[in-house]
């Protein structure tokens, strides 16, 4: 990976205006799993992009994200459940579902923000983790997303931003499922966890990010 790819973050956050307004999404939790109308000025996007407990931060930090959620995509209701998921006998990917004002982040930035928190070489895989269910995938909603998409990739090729060949996956979005409560805000709610501090907590502090603290706020 080119240093290039390092310096995205950094030129993105800069441009982009502060997101301070109330969230525009209700959060998501157990007691309230469907949000059935979305407000005209929010968009949602999905994305695979390894552990969900850090995609989710990464998401969380972005100005123009209005709210994010943890999930899974890629199979059935029996099979959306941590342990089945974990076992690697699913399909299901760990998602995060993103709500996005495009006035303020449009899609392609958010693109950006996609291919600069992962390596989108790596197949079924993110460093350590491996397995079908931290994948590298954009799973569209229209077909807005789908061109912006293979546009951006064509753009990433020609520009050389990685060694490797991208291996992101562009597959139109299914049926979501909601990652259990615990697995929700879960880098904010956990900041001592041994896997964020030595995955997560890097890559923040490469990029210029905070770190999460107890209690310092929610994806809400």
């Amino acid at each position: 990976m080119k240093a290039i790819q390092l310096t995205i973050c950094s030129l993105f956050l800069a441009v982009l205006p502060a997101f301070s307004a109330e969230p525009a999404v209700p959060p998501i939790t157990e007691k309230n799993p469907d949000v059935n109308e979305i407000p005209d000025n929010v968009e949602v996007a999905t994305f695979g992009a390894g552990c969900f407990w850090c995609v989710e931060e990464f998401f969380h930090q972005t100005p123009g994200v209005a709210s994010t959620v943890s999930g899974y995509m890629g199979d059935t209701k029996e099979t959306a459940e941590y342990k089945k998921v974990s076992s690697g006998r699913t399909k299901h990917v760990e998602v995060v579902r993103v709500y996005f004002d495009p006035k303020v982040l449009p899609f392609d930035k958010l693109l950006d923000r996609f291919f600069e928190l992962h390596d989108p070489t790596t197949l079924n895989r993110q460093g350590y983790d491996r397995g079908i269910r931290y994948r590298s995938v954009v799973f569209y909603e229209n077909d807005m997303q789908k061109l912006a998409t293979e546009k951006k990739i064509k753009e990433l090729i020609a520009a050389e931003a990685f060694d490797d060949p991208i291996v992101t996956a562009i597959e139109p979005a299914m049926e979501f499922y909601l990652a259990e409560e615990y697995h929700q805000n879960y880098a904010r709610e956990n900041p001592d966890n041994p896997y964020l501090q030595n995955v997560l907590f890097p890559k923040l502090k490469k990029l210029g990010l905070k770190i999460p603290t107890k209690g310092g706020g929610k994806n809400e």
